[in-house]
């Protein structure tokens, strides 16, 4: 499956470390690298950038591999077609990268005394282009509707715009450029208070890949 990707700078200097054995995709340390955002309502987000070293080669990784699929959804009285590609891995399935167990490591030795439990399932999103794209909404199928949870996205590929608004209050809407191994992670009420999208941009851009990481009965 084809792309037009530009890498990002930053890690085309990493891919150096290749000629001296050096592993070049995995993530790095959380601790004193996050930046905390409290949000109304009890609901927070944490930003950390360029978690993922080697991004752009786990992005190409991952569109070459993985079993993309599309889907379809009732809109009113037709059926369209979801404007991204998608694949899940459920509690047990084998992750298409062991980038992607290190980062779930990494966030359930990080968050896993404030969540109570580990991240269990990894969901993917491949947006092609600027026409791919999520409509606003909340991780509230299952218990992300009634309790406080986290769910966490690292993002490979070029930045694409990720937008975020309070369900009931006035407040302005926030926005997050993420890419090339930015992590993201909201939590607090943030599926039950906020939603979250990203948009449909009529600007030229190229692929981007969401990788969430989520608890047990969360999507």
């Amino acid at each position: 499956m084809g792309t037009a990707f530009q890498g990002s700078l930053l890690d085309q200097m990493d891919a150096g470390a290749v000629d001296a054995g050096e592993s070049v995709i995995g993530v790095g340390p959380l601790g004193g690298t996050l930046e905390r955002t409290a949000l109304s309502s009890g609901a927070w987000i944490d930003v950390c950038r360029g978690w993922m070293h080697g991004a752009d080669a786990l992005f190409e990784h991952l569109v070459d591999t993985v079993p993309w699929h599309a889907e379809r959804r009732q809109m009113y009285a037709r059926v369209v077609d979801v404007p991204r590609l998608l694949s899940f891995y459920d509690e047990g399935d084998p992750l298409p990268h062991p980038a992607l167990d290190g980062a779930r490591d990494a966030l359930d030795a990080h968050y896993g005394p404030a969540l109570g439990e580990p991240f269990r399932t990894v969901g993917l999103c491949y947006y092609r282009d600027g026409r791919d794209s999520v409509t606003w909404h909340g991780d509230r199928i299952g218990r992300g509707l009634r309790e406080d949870t986290m769910v966490a996205i690292v993002s490979v590929g070029a930045p694409r715009a990720l937008m975020l608004r309070p369900r009931f209050d006035d407040v302005a809407t926030l926005r997050y450029e993420l890419g090339h191994g930015d992590l993201i992670v909201m939590g607090g009420s943030c599926q039950r208070t906020w939603d979250h999208a990203v948009p449909k941009t009529a600007r030229p851009n190229g692929p981007r890949i969401s990788i969430q990481f989520r608890p047990t009965g969360v999507r």
